[in-house]
């Protein structure tokens, strides 16, 4: 049988050393709740009226909706579990448990004999099947609020939103007017709006960029109305938000708002058209060049880029450059150089480079071997006889330094990417590029 707080209890004789558990959630679902400094003042008075031994305090703010969530309870436990405490005051059982895994350990510590008694403010709970019984039926009540709570709660925002009005705090450009502690009504920010829609007029006419949009951002001051610059990221999902022509997005699905439009529906399609960016096929071009050199201006690395120009009469011409890559300095302004002026820079130099001649070497013998089956299988016997005949192959021990660097100068001249960058990986030599010249570092 339980006691409540209007029944006489008998002061307790025991020895039994009870752990005050106050807890408060920060939630919404809890704001009528007591505090924790509440909880406290009345339990203690509790056990003094009732001579119960507090042997200690603890308190948390935490919510008790998911199990082994709360660091103060699972340690708790584990101290009962241990024998320091035997008993649990505390205000109300669904300040111990609104999910089934945290009750579930609380009744198997009463099964094992380890939690002898807990005790509420108006009732006491003890190792006895009905007072579990009960327990559980009481912590089982606390848990189906909170999920009908959530239910209901996702019910009204839903019913919110198909009303037209978006849930939550308005995006940039947008103020919120709050009425009875409610949000009411979403309105135009009158300091900030005009600069957001100049924002989507710049992509969609003038093709500006995410960072272009930053920096002038930055440079006429515009803030947040926490006075914070808007970030690369907040700009971009400010231009892809469709709240901006009327509709907005709530957990997937678009609902069409109540709220002014900042721009038309087709400012919006025309700035998603130029912020769409072509699915890149990763690794599949080689700029062996790249791997050589450094920027002479901020020190970051050189990346490579694919131009093509068209033709007057038709066609296109595909160009080559090399750049500083800009990872350490978004505004360095080393220029651009093409591939072929980094070719004839990097001849000039082949008599002050290092390079590895052994692994050359090999490399050498490896195309004169392919070339001597090619003469030998493929061309035919008189074609060789009166041309090819006369060449005559060196042996391994006569390939030397100079014709190492020759066949090296061969290769950048005529070799394909992944021979240049065969080569390339066996020069010691490294290169920083500075005002379109390789210079030695």
């Amino acid at each position: 049988m339980t006691n409540t707080i209007n029944s006489p209890i008998a002061p307790q004789t025991s020895t039994i050393e009870y752990c005050l558990y106050a807890r408060k959630s920060s939630e919404s679902d809890e704001r009528q709740a007591m505090s924790i400094d509440s909880q406290i003042k009345e339990m203690t008075d509790l056990a003094t009226r009732e001579q119960i031994k507090i042997a200690e305090i603890r308190q948390e703010s935490h919510s008790a909706k998911a199990s082994l969530a709360r660091p103060v309870f699972n340690q708790m436990l584990t101290d009962i579990e241990q024998g320091l405490f035997s008993g649990i005051l505390t205000w109300a059982p669904d300040r111990l448990s609104r999910n089934a895994g945290d009750l579930g350990r609380l009744v198997d510590l009463m099964d094992q004999g380890k939690l002898h008694t807990i005790r509420t403010y108006s009732q006491m709970f003890g190792n006895n099947p009905n007072e579990k019984f009960l327990l559980m039926i009481l912590c089982s009540q606390a848990k189906l609020e909170n999920d009908n709570r959530g239910i209901n709660v996702k019910r009204g925002l839903k019913a919110k939103c198909e009303m037209g009005w978006r849930p939550g705090v308005a995006p940039l450009g947008y103020r919120n007017i709050i009425t009875n502690n409610r949000i009411s009504e979403i309105v135009l920010d009158e300091e900030r709006a005009p600069t957001v829609k100049q924002m989507f007029v710049r992509v969609a006419e003038q093709g500006h960029s995410g960072r272009t949009l930053k920096k002038w951002l930055d440079t006429i001051g515009f803030t947040t109305k926490i006075g914070k610059c808007l970030v690369l990221g907040r700009i971009y999902a400010t231009l892809k938000n469709p709240f901006y022509y009327g509709d907005f997005e709530y957990h997937g699905t678009l609902f069409k708002g109540k709220h002014p439009a900042l721009i038309t529906k087709q400012l919006w399609d025309k700035v998603q058209k130029q912020l769409a960016v072509p699915p890149r096929t990763w690794h599949q071009k080689s700029f062996p060049f790249k791997t050589i050199c450094k920027c002479g201006s901020c020190g970051a690395s050189v990346t490579g880029e694919e131009r093509y120009k068209k033709l007057k009469y038709g066609g296109y011409t595909k160009h080559i450059y090399y750049h500083c890559t800009r990872s350490l300095d978004y505004d360095c302004e080393e220029p651009y150089i093409t591939e072929d002026d980094l070719i004839q820079q990097l001849m000039a130099h082949i008599d002050e480079i290092s390079i590895d001649e052994k692994k050359v070497q090999k490399m050498l013998w490896a195309d004169i071997e392919r070339f001597h089956n090619l003469k030998s299988q493929v061309l035919h016997q008189e074609y060789l006889t009166g041309n090819l005949g006369k060449y005559d192959y060196p042996k391994k021990e006569t390939v030397d330094t100079d014709m190492v660097r020759s066949y090296i100068l061969h290769i950048f001249k005529t070799g394909s990417a992944e021979e240049r960058q065969q080569v390339l990986s066996v020069i010691k030599t490294k290169f920083i590029l500075k005002n379109r010249a390789l210079i030695i570092r």
